[in-house]
């Protein structure tokens, strides 16, 4: 009773030091900022890039003045010199308010699962880095406790060796450094998952619905005091030998259960595991959280544009910086109107080939400074790839493959589109031709792709007219390794993907409705097998010189938010004509028009949905 008590006690008091410090969250008139992503322990690239943002000198001293410096967490995990990266941030706090200066550092995934003990991604050098710290005798008592879990008559040099492989040398001082009262746990649970500086927001993976309905002092109070309250707890039972530090986060449920049903849980422990099955739940643990979320990185201004806009009103900013996604060009990066900077460009060569980058932000002005000393640089407009994952070949360089790459055919199926295979000297993709039927001067195939770079929906896959063996037709990239819709939903894959496939759907209902599209089929809906993208094929059906909506949504409500809007009310005549006039004729222009007006008077919904994890 003394324990719980005394637990309540450091909780509330934990809790009214967050609630005091509610002003931390927010800072204005800061003059620079300087903001880096996901180091994961890429010492060297980190001393480098901040050498060159001149916030520290050759001693590694702070020289930044009144800058901000801020940190969108991951600091940790991957890399070897996590420990490095650590004190060096610690010294940097203490040295940069000297001269007015500050240094924020957000929690990312990855410092999340450092202290809950989600240790998937803990590199053995850096518990090596802990080695001082850990004796011989704390290494032994664990490893009978380990040992003692194990059935009978298993051969002891399995077991040892199984215990090895899970706690490597420096584990266990790695884990109590971890703890909320270890050395680094307890400076990380002073951390904040998202601040407001000037007008912009910084977090590590993005901005989820959770954000956009409760605002910072809910991501910063009631998701932080979860963490707190799930990293007491485990060390409670710890130090009752309930569980063991090799126990990890997503080993503790079942374990729970089975200890349960076999009666093994002491009555006075039995609320704290009941209660650590339900902080595991915590939005902050999946991608419904501000730390794991991808939505903002992966989905387009038209399906996430409005979630992005709710979220601002709530928290007070025109802008986020974030990490936790790596940019496919390792360059920092911007989309949806610049209201979204990325800048994890992969600073950890060994996992990701990239490099270290800084963003540089001061007042209107964005730039970027590199490990290499560049200072002439500028955050890049993030490349339209539909269906490709390659880092060289952007949508326009698609388009010119497709339009002068050498054909070779791949069969002679007797359908309507026929495979065949474009080289360059550098790359060969797969296109479907699909010869001019009827009248030539209407291409909807074509007209669809160039439609949707107009509203850059980034669905439909590179197109272009082409002339094969005499024969003038479509030339349409086909994306490799796809699934269909139907594949996808009797798999149940996509569940959790990047960017909501939900979310997807519902943009193009829209699109379908806006072009007329009456063919849409589960097998002209194509998602990448990793990044769950969806991609629109089979569009010459569409764009009838008819205002109605296609049957198979006549009864779906759309969800046309202020993104969308925005995006219908500058395809005003004038601009269709301009951009389409060669590919749609002037009652195919009309039937457009008229839907979009149709569109642009209806009713409209938010799109704040997300994928739960």
């Amino acid at each position: 009773m003394r324990r719980s008590r005394l637990l309540a006690l450091l909780i509330s008091s934990f809790l009214l030091w967050e609630i005091a410090a509610a002003d931390d969250w927010h800072y204005s008139d800061v003059k620079k900022i300087v903001a880096v992503g996901d180091v994961h322990g890429a010492y060297d690239a980190l001393i480098s890039t901040l050498l060159f943002s001149d916030v520290i000198d050759r001693n590694l001293a702070w020289v930044g003045g009144p800058a901000h410096l801020v940190f969108t967490g991951d600091i940790l995990d991957r890399g070897p010199e996590s420990r490095l990266v650590m004190d060096l941030i610690i010294r940097l706090e203490q040295e940069a308010p000297l001269s007015g200066g500050k240094v924020h550092l957000l929690l990312g995934n990855h410092e999340v699962m450092n202290l809950i003990g989600d240790l998937r991604y803990v590199a053995k050098a850096e518990y090596a880095a802990f080695l001082d710290l850990e004796s011989a005798e704390e290494r032994e008592l664990w490893y009978e406790h380990f040992r003692a879990g194990k059935p009978d008559g298993i051969d002891e040099s399995i077991v040892r060796r199984e215990f090895d492989d899970k706690a490597p040398p420096g584990y266990f001082a790695h884990r109590r450094a971890f703890r909320h009262d270890g050395s680094y746990g307890k400076w990380l649970l002073d951390k904040p998952l998202m601040i407001v500086i000037n007008d912009t927001l910084f977090v590590h993976g993005g901005v989820p619905p959770y954000v956009a309905e409760h605002g910072l002092a809910g991501v910063n109070i009631e998701l932080k005091k979860n963490l707190y309250d799930y990293v007491t707890t485990r060390a409670t039972l710890e130090d009752a030998a309930v569980i063991s530090p090799v126990d990890r986060f997503k080993e503790i449920p079942p374990m729970i259960v089975q200890k349960n049903q076999a009666g093994q849980i002491a009555d006075e422990f039995f609320n704290d595991m009941l209660n650590i099955l339900g902080l595991g739940k915590s939005p902050l643990y999946n991608s419904a959280g501000p730390t794991w979320y991808r939505g903002t990185a992966t989905c387009n201004n038209l399906v996430e544009g409005d979630l992005l806009s709710s979220a601002f009103s709530k928290v007070g900013a025109k802008r986020v910086v974030m990490g936790h996604t790596s940019t496919i060009t390792r360059q920092v990066q911007q989309r949806m109107n610049g209201r979204v900077v990325e800048i994890d460009t992969g600073m950890l060569k060994a996992s990701y080939e990239g490099s270290g980058n800084a963003l540089i932000i001061e007042g209107s002005e964005l730039s970027v400074v590199n490990e290499d000393g560049r200072t002439d640089l500028s955050p890049i407009d993030a490349p339209m790839r539909v269906g490709h994952p390659s880092i060289d070949i952007n949508d326009e360089a698609m388009a010119e493959i497709l339009m002068h790459g050498d054909i070779a055919e791949l069969s002679d199926g007797g359908t309507e589109w026929r495979p065949v295979q474009v080289s360059t000297d550098e790359l060969s993709v797969v296109a479907y031709f699909r010869e001019h039927s009827g009248d030539q001067h209407n291409a909807p195939e074509l007209a669809a792709y160039k439609l949707d770079r107009m509203l850059q929906l980034g669905m439909v896959p590179a197109t272009v007219r082409r002339e094969i063996a005499g024969t003038k037709g479509t030339l349409q990239f086909v994306p490799a390794g796809t699934m269909t819709e139907l594949e996808r939903v009797t798999t149940g894959k996509g569940a959790y993907a990047p960017c909501s496939t939900a979310k997807q759907t519902g943009a193009m209902h829209v699109f379908d409705t806006l072009i007329n599209n009456s063919a849409r089929t589960p097998s002209s809906m194509l998602y990448g097998r990793e990044d769950f993208a969806l991609v629109l094929v089979d569009n010459d059906q569409s764009f009838g010189a008819t205002p109605a909506r296609p049957v198979y949504l006549e009864d779906i409500e759309l969800a046309v938010g202020d993104q969308w809007l925005s995006a219908l009310s500058e395809l005003n005549d004038e601009t269709l004509r301009a951009e389409l006039g060669d590919v749609l004729d002037d009652d195919r222009l009309a039937a457009l028009g008229a839907r979009r007006d149709a569109l642009l008077n209806g009713s409209k919904a938010p799109i704040l949905g997300g994928n739960p994890e």
